[in-house]
């Protein structure tokens, strides 16, 4: 709207410009005071916040100064109403550089209630926030969209108000001390897309109400004290992507209506005290996306059923210490792209499939403390296969599979308790081009546990190739000869690779004199007890700086000690330098021929 003014006079006109140029500027400065300034229950209620943190170690508190909130660090207003919106205030401080960690230590004031504009509560991960959700967040703060207030301290009850937040879509209290029953109001919140109240200390039964938030896509309850059983009609969550339930007190049987949800992405049901069979899928093109199911440690029953082999996006499946029976079914063979299969503990019996030799992508398979017979030796295809574990198994070897040695990812081979007998074999390796022992040909090869078997022979000397072997086990068997192979094992890493050695329970008789001479100067536990050892220990041995367990016991050993070990012949001082294995803190000796004595206590040790 245009103005047209009509002036008498040069004079009066000249007025009339001044006074409306003043009402103009009167309405502007007035309109900058309102964006400027806080709504009184807004800044009473950031002030209130403010006094209860008694750190911040990020500073951003001592920056709230002044009534202009809106300018304050971590608030955000409205550009029409000039309200709080927004307290965001995370643990996690994203810089142009790095991701800074904060922390803030006090209680969270009940009087941010006042803020009844918010739509976004963020205090994640600032760790030691205290305190309670006010009893009347539900009567406060209807815009509320995002409460985030996990990785805190915080404790007590889930209001039952908070269900008449019907515009909250994400609750995430994850790492508190939250407790008592999971308010059945939550199940009002049906604009709700992802709940996190995992790792509280929250009981009682899961609220049937929560299948009423149909449009939820994270449902994570675990590591509580929630008991009873599952909600039957869990399967009514039609858009669910990850339930976990995990590490509850829940018994009673899996729904079958969770076959229902084919969205679903990950289970885990696992540490529970869930029974009966298991119930899906129960047709194929149920659960189509489904890539991480974990059943484990729970009182599962009866066999693992055949249609688990329609799951064919599964890349995971945890199903040990159940009491699982019966063969294992070949349509788990259809599961191409499954990475790791843990079967473990349970009561499985027959033969592998040959089936499982389609298992392409397969890393882990753990099929430890069954009744399984036999393995096909189609699974040398397994090209992907890291870690085999077999132990305790009666299996029907006469000796140590060679298909085992096609497999030219292996790193870890786990055989304890399996009844092997016989020699370890040497045959064709296609690993290296040559024909050596296939021990030597596995070359990425940390771990090898071949203990409490009839394994009779000598250590090959191939084995001196394993430059990335941890951890050597081969104690209770009825090996020969001599150890020094062990010792001269070469390494890419300074100082070797090996950590762990156990020869106990056989019957070497040479090779003492190699301890500490090559290049394995990481070794921390030796174990050599119950052989028949002969020799004077060496001095080399005090280069095993890192030594923290040393049993020489039950051998043959004789003459004097080396003075690396801090023992000198009869008669002798300890030197002031003894003892250069200083981090040693188990060594017994006993059981041998040795001779002098120790006249000193070890006092000097450090620790």
């Amino acid at each position: 709207m245009r103005a047209s003014f009509i002036c008498v006079n040069k004079m009066g006109c000249r007025l009339l410009w001044i006074i409306v140029a003043f009402t103009l500027i009167s309405m502007g400065e007035s309109k900058k005071s309102t964006g400027e300034s806080c709504h009184p229950d807004d800044l009473m209620g950031l002030i209130s916040f403010k006094a209860g943190i008694r750190i911040d170690t990020s500073g951003r508190l001592e920056r709230w100064v002044g009534r202009s909130c809106c300018k304050w660090e971590g608030i955000s207003c409205d550009n029409t109403t000039g309200r709080v919106t927004q307290l965001l205030l995370p643990g996690f401080i994203s810089t142009d550089v790095s991701i800074l960690q904060t922390q803030m230590k006090g209680s969270l004031s009940p009087k941010i209630t006042l803020l009844t504009s918010l739509q976004v509560i963020d205090l994640s991960e600032l760790s030691f926030i205290t305190g309670n959700i006010p009893t009347s967040i539900g009567f406060h703060l209807p815009n509320l969209r995002k409460l985030y207030l996990l990785r805190n301290k915080l404790s007590g009850p889930i209001p039952e108000s908070i269900g008449k937040l019907s515009k909250l879509e994400e609750i995430i209290l994850s790492e508190n001390r939250f407790s008592g029953s999971l308010p059945l109001s939550l199940g009002n919140l049906k604009n709700l897309n992802r709940l996190l109240l995992d790792s509280n200390q929250f009981s009682g039964a899961i609220p049937d109400s929560l299948v009423n938030l149909t449009i939820l896509v994270v449902l994570d309850l675990h590591h509580n004290y929630l008991n009873g059983h599952m909600p039957a009609k869990i399967g009514e969550l039609q858009v669910l992507e990850q339930l976990d339930l995990s590490e509850n007190l829940l018994s009673g049987k899996i729904p079958v209506s969770l076959t229902n949800i084919t969205t679903v992405q990950d289970i885990d049901l696992s540490n529970n005290s869930l029974e009966g069979e298991i119930p899906f899928p129960s047709c194929s093109g149920q659960m189509p996306f489904l890539r991480f199911l974990a059943l484990h440690h729970n009182h599962l029953t009866g066999r693992i059923p055949p249609a688990l082999g329609y799951l064919v996006s599964l890349q995971r499946l945890y199903l040990e210490n159940n009491k699982l029976n019966g063969p294992i079914p070949s349509s788990l063979g259809n599961l191409s792209d499954l990475r790791e299969l843990y079967l473990s503990g349970n009561r499985l019996s027959g033969l592998i499939p040959i089936a499982f030799s389609r298992l392409s992508q397969l890393i882990n398979l753990n099929l430890s403390n069954n009744l399984i017979r036999g393995l096909p030796h189609e699974m040398s295809s397994l090209q992907n296969l890291q870690t085999l574990t077999l132990s305790f198994n009666p299996l029907n070897f006469s000796s140590i599979p060679k298909w085992m040695a096609e497999l030219p990812s292996i790193s870890q081979i786990y055989m304890a308790g399996c009844g092997l007998q016989g020699e370890i074999p040497e045959f064709s390796n296609h690993l290296t081009g040559s024909i050596p022992s296939w021990l030597g040909g596995l070359s990425q090869l940390y771990l090898l546990n071949l203990s409490k078997n009839a394994l009779v022979s000598e250590i090959p000397d191939s084995i001196t190739r394993l430059h990335e072997l941890g951890v050597l086990d081969l104690h209770s068997n009825k090996l020969t000869g001599s150890i020094i192979e062990v010792f001269k094992m070469g390494s890419i890493l300074p100082g070797g690779s090996l950590r762990y050695i156990d020869l106990s329970h056989n019957s070497f008789s040479s090779g003492i004199e190699q301890i500490g001479a090559g290049e394995q100067h990481g070794i921390e536990f030796l174990n050599l007890s119950h052989n028949f050892l002969k020799g004077r220990l060496p001095t080399s041995i005090g280069r095993l700086e890192l030594m923290r367990s040393l049993d020489l016991s039950h051998n043959e050993l004789g003459f004097n000690l080396p003075e690396s070990l801090g023992i000198k012949p009869v008669y002798r001082k300890i030197p002031d330098g003894y003892l250069m294995l200083r981090k040693l803190k188990e060594l017994d000796l006993s059981d041998n021929l040795l001779v002098g004595q120790i006249l000193m206590a070890l006092a000097p040790c450090k620790p």
